[in-house]
């Protein structure tokens, strides 16, 4: 593994960040690790001069060819490996929860065929539960007592043990995952099914989907693994659909 992958195919995603000051830094602390990809989704008030200024002029390119999303969902389309980082550990938030450098080990064996991108949320309270369903890991980097960091300061944590990791050959590089895209339409489409079959409560379906998302994010789906999934749905669909005119036919003879 090079560190040119690390450049090529690992993002950094702001999720509504609120000040463009922190944006700078972060860009500064990504150009010093060698992380070139920003990616910020709904940015408060983002004024580009004032981020410049905190980025310096070497980390400038970070910021002018950084892409912008009005929504998480469309910024993640084209990745097959998201982590979320979180300062908050509570029941819905203890699963595959690592520390940095856990992470950037994992990180190390999915960059070499998979675009991944690693969330930050906004500085007041962090990404929300809706966002890390989104991914596939979570990170948390420890601290004593005062768990609130800077966003800057986060990112330069994460950075550097992504720098350290893939400065390293991994033993073992995953395969290409399944995409964003991908998996959000099979969620959608198991959802609809889940309905059907009175597996889930139409009123909250997400509740038992949340258990399904946690499921498939430790099995490193790959495309043709969604595409089998889906496959067995729609004949789910039709067998119910099918059943249902063979009663009504019998009811009518």
């Amino acid at each position: 593994m090079s560190l040119e992958k690390l450049s090529d195919n690992l993002s950094i995603v702001l999720v509504r960040p609120k000040y463009s000051t922190n944006i700078g830094s972060c860009a500064r602390a990504m150009k010093n690790m060698g992380i070139t990809k920003l990616i910020l989704v709904s940015p408060f008030e983002y004024d580009h001069d004032t981020a410049l200024k905190l980025s310096t002029h070497a980390a400038a390119d970070v910021l002018e060819n950084a892409l912008f999303y009005d929504n998480l969902d469309e910024a993640l389309n084209d990745f097959t490996w998201c982590i979320g980082t979180t300062a908050r550990l509570g029941r819905q938030r203890n699963l595959n929860i690592d520390t940095p450098e856990k992470m950037a080990l994992r990180t190390s064996q999915m960059l070499e065929n998979n675009k991944t991108a690693v969330l930050f949320g906004p500085e007041n309270k962090g990404l929300e539960n809706e966002d890390l369903k989104r991914c596939h890991q979570f990170v948390n980097i420890p601290t004593k007592d005062f768990a609130s960091l800077n966003l800057s300061q986060a990112v330069m944590i994460i950075s550097y043990e992504l720098f350290r990791a893939v400065s390293k050959p991994p033993k073992y590089s995953e395969p290409k995952l399944a995409s964003r895209f991908q998996l959000d339409g099979m969620y959608e489409h198991l959802k609809d099914i889940l309905v059907k079959i009175d597996f889930a409560n139409p009123e909250n379906p997400d509740r038992w989907l949340d258990n399904f998302r946690s499921f498939f994010s430790r099995q490193n789906m790959r495309a043709k693994d969604v595409s089998i999934l889906r496959g067995v749905l729609r004949q789910i669909t039709w067998y119910g659909k099918h059943m249902y005119e063979k009663g009504k036919n019998d009811i009518e003879k």
